[in-house]
């Protein structure tokens, strides 16, 4: 398992991580991105415990990711099935498994204080987290994509998925966008990646 997780994950994070996934009798599986997600927990009918986790994900984001998912499972042991899947049980789960990672020998010095403002109340994705997002951002390999908040207003951009939108106006903290085919309006994260057209 070590080997495994020494391509995706901080070097001084390898050892309490592998101990996790040991402890907690988990099978870790590495996929192919999924754009909808980085990362699922989910109970197999054979009753193993499964986590999948994106492969081409950075080393930062990769292990809070997995700590996430842990959370899941940790919190249904602990609280019972019944519980919101990111309410508070796993918030403090995700707190108190997330804290020994929270280290200079783990993550890059600017990426620390955001960590911890980000666990004081953690999100069911780092991605709604934009100053978080943003900087966990820098990490990644080079890519063609651009975020909704860069977008000029009433320019035009495509999703993953082919649709096409037209950039509105900022509600309170997500960007109203019209879909050019359909003409209905969605809401997106600030933070959202899109192909920028025009």
């Amino acid at each position: 398992m070590k080997e495994i997780l020494e391509k995706y994950l901080p070097k001084a994070s390898v050892e309490p991580a592998s101990e996790l996934i040991k402890v907690n009798e988990l099978h870790l599986k590495i996929v192919n991105e999924r754009k909808t997600r980085h990362g699922d927990y989910r109970k197999l009918p054979n009753g193993q415990h499964q986590i999948t986790v994106n492969s081409n994900l950075n080393p930062y984001r990769f292990l809070i990711t997995l700590i996430h998912e842990i959370a899941h499972l940790v919190a249904f042991r602990k609280y019972g099935r019944r519980i919101k899947p990111h309410g508070k049980e796993w918030k403090h789960t995700f707190q108190f498994l997330m804290l020994p990672f929270l280290r200079p020998e783990v993550f890059p010095k600017q990426l620390l204080p955001l960590l911890a403002m980000h666990f004081k109340n953690p999100k069911a994705s780092s991605d709604t987290d934009s100053k978080l997002s943003l900087a966990l951002k820098q990490f990644d390999p080079p890519n063609d994509k651009n975020y909704i908040f860069e977008l000029p207003y009433g320019s035009t951009f495509r999703l993953y998925n082919g649709k096409v939108f037209k950039r509105g106006e900022k509600r309170v903290k997500r960007y109203e966008c019209l879909e050019l085919s359909t003409g209905r309006i969605y809401l997106f994260n600030p933070n959202a990646e899109v192909e920028f057209l025009k």
